[in-house]
């Protein structure tokens, strides 16, 4: 059975063309603000790979802890400048917020990635004190998860670990052996499985699954298999797409804001 359209998001969105330049529109607006008022960090090493940066948005007094927002596209796009006004909700309630970029597929396996990731968050743990608190869309949803695994993140830094909210994530990869994404991901039956979090032990951190209530019906699955895999909090946010489920964590008043602050 053939999956492809199951997944593909734009179609199935009106004018879906437009949001990749608001974003970027959108998170130059709020770069440039951060930049003049010296509360942005860029493109901090994590590792040795050109992709290997994140940024850490810094609010006006001490920080309340750290936030780390972990992008999607598939693990084959995007990166962290595209994404910065998104840390708008956790800044102005206090909270630090780092966003990493990583290497892309098919360059690198996804479970290549995963590993990038733990090592962008234990670097942007070292530059905020305090507990910690990961979201991810998408791709970036799956990432966040992945990060429960035992083994991933150092002790210290798992033991900070507060609230883990992955947004319309996936959660079980096995499905996407059956769509052409996998041409480019490249993922064979070991890979998807191992890289599930769906067949993980259910983690000790809180968890909150997050979903569209417009979303394709597979990306609500996908949430809704998390939440039941681990018996965790699922949110099905009505009158939301896989594009718009994320504007709320520019807002500090925000429903998805507060459930991830709170």
């Amino acid at each position: 059975m053939d999956l492809s359209d199951s997944y593909a998001n734009g179609p199935y969105i009106a004018q879906a063309e437009d949001y990749p330049p608001r974003w970027a529109g959108a998170a130059a607006h709020f770069r440039k603000a951060m930049a003049l008022s010296g509360r942005l960090r860029e493109g901090l090493s994590y590792g040795p790979a050109g992709r290997n940066r994140f940024d850490l948005v810094l609010p006006k007094g001490s920080a309340a802890g750290l936030v780390v927002f972990v992008h999607g596209g598939y693990w084959m796009k995007f990166g962290r400048a595209d994404w910065t006004h998104l840390a708008g909700g956790a800044v102005a309630r206090d909270w630090a917020v780092a966003l990493p970029s990583y290497e892309h597929c098919p360059q690198v396996r996804i479970s290549d990635i995963t590993r990038q990731i733990a090592d962008a968050i234990t670097a942007a743990a070292v530059e905020v004190s305090g507990p910690i608190r990961l979201a991810g869309h998408s791709a970036g949803g799956h990432l966040v998860a992945r990060m429960l695994a035992g083994g991933l993140l150092p002790d210290a830094v798992a033991g900070r670990l507060a609230h883990v909210m992955p947004i319309s994530p996936l959660s079980d990869l096995r499905p996407l052996l059956q769509t052409d994404l996998n041409a480019t991901l490249g993922l064979d039956a070991a890979e998807a499985e191992a890289e599930s979090p769906v067949l993980m032990p259910q983690p000790m951190v809180p968890v909150t699954a997050w979903v569209g209530g417009d979303e394709r019906p597979a990306f609500i699955d996908q949430a809704r298999w998390l939440s039941q895999a681990w018996g965790c909090g699922l949110v099905i946010e009505e009158g939301r797409h896989h594009f718009n489920v994320i504007d709320g964590l520019a807002a500090p008043d925000s429903a998805i804001t507060d459930r991830l602050l709170g």
